[in-house]
């Protein structure tokens, strides 16, 4: 399993100094690392499917609310009865959409929960 790392960093040569630093880990799939140049460009925005193997995102949720509980996520699944959605909400999602994906919705959702974190 890779961890997600972001970067947040004004310093053009800093990018290439942690690429350079943890090249093993990423290789390795240890990490997957993204950089940004600044705090609003670093916001944050889980989207993620309910109904994975290994973990779903259900149970993704509640380590998502203890680790990081100011980003919001927006579950999408094909199952969007009244029992998944309130299952999502009660443990932490901002949002449910349904397949086949409204891009013009999850558009507006996004919008939303960014401007919300800005």
């Amino acid at each position: 399993m890779s961890a997600y790392i972001l970067v947040v960093d004004d310093e053009p040569d800093v990018e290439s100094l942690f690429r350079q630093q943890f090249r093993r880990d990423i290789r390795a799939g240890r990490f997957v690392m993204d950089f940004a140049p600044s705090a609003p460009a670093a916001l944050i925005l889980i989207l993620s499917d309910i109904n994975m193997p290994g973990m779903s995102g259900l149970e993704m949720l509640p380590q998502v609310r203890a680790q990081r509980p100011a980003v919001p996520v927006i579950m999408i699944t094909a199952y969007g009865d009244a029992e998944t959605r309130r299952k999502a909400i009660e443990r932490g999602a901002e949002g449910l959409l349904t397949k086949p994906i409204d891009f013009a919705l999850l558009r507006q959702e996004i919008d939303t929960r960014l401007g919300q974190a800005a």
